[in-house]
């Protein structure tokens, strides 16, 4: 036996202060954790006793205030803007000891602390403060029940998308001190714009301009958001910019580092993961930071002393949030343009229709270069129509036109050159060789698809087709409709072999390449960026964007191709871009004239004519025939409404993802527009919400899908 075991089993021989270090372990181990309770015949908070809390249900009818009892017990925690768990649910005679008891616990947001409940009865006592962190500001709530109130949504969904999951060790770590404000930077390249330094001085002296802001091509446009930040923070105020992706946000961020150093902003994207993410915008909304740059959700970050709003690329599809209840970046910042009398930046080198708006009506102003400066900044645009394909010869045999061989071929000596595929992948979609029109399958009418082995099959039900036909002109020679991005870097490789090949696409995007001659195929959005500029653009099967059945097919397709373009070298560099479309069109004018505005105002003109958005506010409704007809009949819509279908929605096919306000696979639904006047847009959502809260309330069936101001209307 060892001297050790000697000393008896047990703490009997232990040392006094060993016997107490386990006692106080022991102590530490039986202390129960904060559970949550009932609180039955707990005391009550002597100041304040009602907690007004915002349940985190996220179903319309439940959109309000629910009131609880605070215990004297969680008095002090239990404070506006905090996490809370609250027991709902309970049944109205399930009372013990002047308490409420039962149901579920749910999450939710402390709002406010009363003297006295509205409500007469006896009132469930809160039952766990999460965290003491005031997570949720006045400013932030009426953000949300803006953003809940113009999108027809509950205010509970909103800050779901607010305000980000709870981190424990990203609260306990402290934030940094606050930095003081920096000087105002000097204007830079917004000497290039015929008002950049008046606006740079707007917002350095604490003034609140708006502006649509029209970027010249090439790399630039970052540095010169980072310097309107700068700006913005040398007047005491803070900055908020959101962008469509992690490469945009990524430049942004490294132009700001450049110019304000490390730690004085703050970035907000999916990549940094939960407990940094979160780490950042606790950050953010003690004080510590007050520039913020991220994508779309960044735009509720809950920035101090808010400055301005900026927003690049307001037409990218990333900045349309799907979760419900579906709101648009750009919207969202006019409203806190709105709610905090701060300035409003839009830029992009392409324009959109509701941007051409804010000009139009008065409330921004055009921040644009001159006509000479766009000359020399942009490359050389050169068309390909459906003339020029018919008389060329590569062009029916390589799809390829000659005129986009020989610049990728001039290109090629002098550096990368850029290769735009409008999908990607590899299985091309086909259509008639003679009059384009789609291949369609006889049993389903879905689109026919070329497959392994020369075969064709239907993308939908999957059958062989072999004895294909064109129903419109009789022709039998296919061709294909889109080729993939990879299927299009096999035909160049083959064309040009000692030149290296790199595709940027859904399963690899690149951010950068180097500036040696290459060719690099890209799918729309995916574009990297070249040392020094590519020395030309390909732009292919642009009938193929501008042939979608939206109507917004024009403005997206040039907003592609310009974003394509401007990574183009400038014209003086010999920069080119080749565009096959026909040069007639509306968009591929305005592609060589470079002149996106021009377009967007007529696009606006035309749809100011036809009642279109954005001068109009137009909501979706969707879902099967019959309950589409009765949420129609039920909904009481202004006197200026007007409904538009329905009509039936294209089915979703087996295994494929469910476009927004399409049905489930294997289920036909239908899709009415309502449309009212712009100044109705409220009376709008508030009537199709109140009809939604009622038929949830009631416990209808089938579901019914609402989404104001759709992107997609056909």
């Amino acid at each position: 036996m060892s001297s050790e075991n000697g000393r008896g089993d047990g703490a009997q021989g232990a040392a006094p202060e060993q016997l107490a270090l386990i006692r106080e372990s022991v102590r530490k181990a039986n202390t129960p954790r904060a559970k949550p309770r009932t609180w039955r015949g707990a005391a009550l908070a002597a100041r304040l006793p009602v907690a007004r809390v915002l349940v985190d249900k996220g179903v319309l009818h439940l959109d309000r205030y629910f009131d609880y009892a605070v215990p004297e017990e969680l008095d002090e925690q239990a404070q506006p803007g905090v996490r809370v768990r609250v027991r709902f649910g309970a049944g109205r005679h399930r009372v013990r000891e002047g308490r409420r008891e039962g149901g579920g616990l749910v999450d939710g947001f402390l709002i406010e602390r009363r003297a006295e409940s509205d409500y007469s009865g006896p009132l469930a006592a809160l039952a766990q403060v999460v965290s003491p962190e005031p997570v949720l500001s006045e400013e932030l709530l009426g953000l949300a029940r803006a953003v809940a109130d113009r999108y027809a949504g509950s205010l509970a969904d909103v800050l779901q998308l607010a305000v980000p999951p709870r981190s424990a060790r990203a609260e306990q770590r402290p934030s940094p001190a606050a930095l003081p404000p920096p000087s105002a930077p000097d204007t830079g390249s917004w000497d290039r714009y015929e008002h950049g330094h008046a606006f740079l001085g707007a917002l350095a002296s604490g003034r609140s301009p708006r502006a649509l802001w029209h970027a010249l091509p090439g790399p630039l446009w970052s540095e010169e958001l980072a310097r309107a930040v700068v700006a913005t923070l040398a007047s005491g105020r803070g900055a908020l910019v959101v962008v469509p992706d992690g490469r945009s946000a990524t430049r942004v961020d490294r132009a700001l580092t450049e110019l304000l150093g490390e730690g004085a902003h703050a970035l907000l994207t999916a990549d940094a993961g939960p407990e940094k993410r979160y780490a950042q915008w606790l950050a953010v909304r003690r004080g510590s930071v007050r520039a913020v740059v991220g994508t779309r959700a960044a735009m509720f970050a809950p920035v101090a002393d808010l400055g301005l709003v900026a927003i690049w690329d307001d037409g990218d599809d990333s900045h349309s949030e799907q979760h419900a209840p579906q709101p648009h970046a750009r919207d969202v910042l006019l409203l806190r343009a709105a709610l905090d009398k701060c300035a409003f930046l839009a830029g992009s080198w392409s324009c959109t229709v509701e941007a051409a708006q804010l000009v139009e009506s008065g409330w921004a102003r055009p921040l644009v270069a001159g006509r000479e400066q766009v000359r020399r900044t942009a490359p050389v645009v050169r068309t390909v129509g459906d003339d020029d394909l018919a008389r060329d010869e590569a062009a029916r045999a390589a799809r390829l036109p000659s005129v986009a061989w020989q610049v990728a071929r001039e290109g090629l000596r002098h550096g990368p050159v850029l290769v735009q595929v409008p999908r990607r992948g590899y299985v091309p979609r086909m259509a008639c060789a003679r009059c384009r029109a789609p291949a369609r399958c006889r049993h389903c009418a879905g689109p026919l698809e070329g497959k392994d082995g020369g075969l064709l099959g239907c993308g939908w039900c999957g059958r062989v087709e072999s004895g294909w036909h064109c129903l419109e002109c009789g022709g039998f020679r296919l061709r294909a409709q889109v080729v993939g991005a990879r299927r299009t870097a096999e035909e160049l490789g083959r064309a040009f072999p000692a030149v290296p090949v790199r595709t940027s696409g859904r399963e690899q995007v690149l951010d950068t390449v180097p500036g040696t001659p290459a060719l690099v195929v890209s799918t729309p959005g995916a574009e990297p960026v070249a040392e020094g500029g590519y020395a030309a653009a390909l732009l292919l099967d642009g009938w193929a964007m501008l042939g979608r059945p939206d109507l917004r097919a024009g403005e997206e397709a040039l907003r592609r191709w310009i974003a394509a373009a401007a990574l183009v070298r400038p014209q003086e560099q010999g920069g080119t871009v080749v565009v096959v479309a026909e040069p007639t069109l509306r968009p591929v004018q305005a592609l060589v004239r470079w002149d996106p505005v021009g377009h967007a105002v007529r696009e606006l003109t035309e749809r100011a004519e036809l009642g279109f958005p954005p001068v109009s506010r137009m909501a979706a409704v969707s879902g099967t025939a019959a309950a589409v007809a009765e949420y129609l009949a039920a909904v009481e819509l202004p006197p200026d409404a007007e409904v538009l279908g329905p009509v039936p929605l294209p089915p979703t096919p087996p295994g494929r993802p469910r476009r927004p306000g399409a049905g489930p696979p294997g289920e036909h639904w239908e899709r009415a527009l309502v449309r009212v006047p712009r100044g109705s847009g409220a009376a709008l959502a508030s009537a199709l919400k109140t009809a939604q809260a009622a038929r949830l309330a009631r416990g209808s069936g089938a579901p019914v899908r609402v989404r104001i101001d759709p992107p997609d209307i056909g």
